[in-house]
């Protein structure tokens, strides 16, 4: 296990749980997921309106308190995705920029439009 940041362990293949991760976020922006919050929600809210046992009351509340766990850690491993993004983003333009004003060609462009994909947007 490394404590590194994920995009900056090198190698361009996504590893099992950044492809997890993706599938993840995917899953918890779809209508299905806010449903199946929907229904817990109304769970609790059931089972303290029946007065139903503390057993009961602790279950709830907990898978409550780990499907929040969950989204915090799957909000923040996305954020430092779409931050590791951006910054090769800027890196790229910053380069580009300092080629363009030399006036030279050189890979800073090429590496300009895969950083934006520019190549997968036609």
């Amino acid at each position: 296990m490394s404590l590194e940041h994920p995009a900056e362990r090198g190698g361009d293949g996504r590893g099992r749980f950044a492809r997890l991760a993706e599938r993840a976020s995917n899953f918890t922006s779809s209508p299905l997921f806010f449903c199946l919050c929907l229904l817990l929600v109304a769970t609790v809210v059931g089972v303290h309106s029946l007065g139903l046992p503390l057993s009961w009351k602790l279950l709830v509340g907990e898978s409550m308190a780990a499907v929040t766990l969950l989204l915090l850690a799957l909000l923040k491993n996305s954020e430092r995705r779409a931050e590791h993004a951006i910054q090769r983003k800027l890196d790229a333009i910053a380069a580009a920029l300092l080629e363009m004003e030399r006036g030279e060609s050189g890979p800073a462009l090429r590496d300009l439009r895969k950083a934006i994909g520019i190549e997968e947007e036609t």
